[in-house]
């Protein structure tokens, strides 16, 4: 387990992720395709779809509870589309450097909230 400031911290870096991923979609969404419909369907749908996903299955009060490895899987997916959608914008470096923190920051996540779990398991017997 991490101590208490950098758990706090790396938290807030989780959420300060996912609104980059959202911005990453809505981003490559108004730069794709040709046509002012595209990029508005494009650039409001794409961020629309992966904020109500994450709000049904990803999110602390989500309102479907799947098994933990599922929802990394879904996290690292989401992270890895907007990356991948932000490198296909042009911004390599930046689509790169945010698709290596956010899956660090995923790892790490997922470690603690497991050695919380197990100390808290632990601690009730």
């Amino acid at each position: 387990m991490i101590p208490k400031p950098l758990h706090y911290f790396n938290e807030g870096l989780a959420f300060a992720l996912e609104l980059v991923a959202l911005g990453a979609l809505a981003w490559w969404g108004f730069h794709t395709g040709s046509g002012i419909l595209v990029h508005l369907l494009l650039g409001l749908g794409a961020p629309a779809v992966m904020a109500w996903s994450w709000g049904m299955i990803a999110a602390p009060r989500a309102k479907y509870k799947i098994a933990l490895p599922l929802v990394i899987v879904f996290k690292v997916l989401v992270f890895v589309l907007s990356s991948a959608a932000v490198y296909a914008t042009g911004s390599h470096t930046f689509a790169l450097v945010f698709g290596v923190v956010a899956l660090l920051n995923t790892a790490v996540a997922t470690a603690d909230r497991e050695a919380m779990t197990r100390q808290r398991d632990t601690q009730s017997d």
